[in-house]
Formats: C-alpha cells, sequence, structure tokens
C-alpha cells in the first residue's frame, strides 16, 4: 500500500501559470493543477477519461467547441479524445482524476501545458 501526502509531493512549474503535482497509479493518475488568473492550458485531447474537480477559483472550459465557466465545488466528466482547453478567470485549484494513467506525462511527452 503506498500512501501520499499532497505537501510532499513535487510541485512542477509548467509554465509560468500552471503548476501541478501527479501520482500515478496502475491504471489511474490524479494530479493537483494550480492555474493562475490568465493562465490556460491549450486545446488538446487524450484517450484518457478525465474528471475535473475544481477546488477552488473560475475556470472557463471550452469542451468539444461549448463554452461553460466551471467554480469550486463543481466537477465535470471529459470523455476520451474530446478536444478542450481552459483559461483561468481567477486563480484556480482543480484535481484532475485520469483514467487509463497518463502514460504520456510517465513518459515526458507534455510539452503542450510546458507552453505559455
Amino acid at each position: 500500500m503506498n500512501t501520499y501526502n499532497w505537501n510532499e509531493i513535487p510541485l512542477e512549474q509548467m509554465n509560468p501559470h500552471v503548476t501541478r503535482q501527479v501520482i500515478h497509479g496502475s491504471s489511474i493518475t490524479i494530479a493537483r493543477v494550480g492555474i493562475a488568473k490568465g493562465g490556460s492550458v491549450p486545446t488538446h485531447a487524450h484517450i484518457n477519461e478525465q474528471i475535473l474537480n475544481m477546488i477552488s477559483g473560475r475556470l472557463k472550459v471550452i469542451l468539444d467547441g461549448v463554452e461553460m465557466v466551471l467554480v469550486g465545488g463543481q466537477s465535470l466528466v471529459i470523455a476520451p479524445n474530446v478536444p478542450h482547453s481552459v483559461e483561468a478567470l481567477e486563480d484556480t485549484v482543480a484535481v484532475d482524476v485520469f483514467s487509463p494513467a497518463r502514460e504520456d506525462w510517465i513518459r515526458g511527452d507534455d510539452a503542450y501545458l510546458r507552453q505559455g
């Protein structure tokens, strides 16, 4: 059994506006993501189903061409291979859960997050 403490997981500075902390299981990835107001994640898609869980802040999400605003306490399920992007309307913290595990992140193939 592995236990984790978010306060001890290294904080990755993905770009000037986005940070993340990640735990990978054998078939799932969970990430705590911080996005400063004005920061964004460009349009992308992946094979993983994703559940975006808003902890705090406001996030503009464009999911398959549909724009919505999420706030702390809300969650959004993103189906595999659906294009999506986000922009922080205020400082935001979210927890993303992915299934299967994000093999692209494990390989370091996450250049889209390092832009900005």
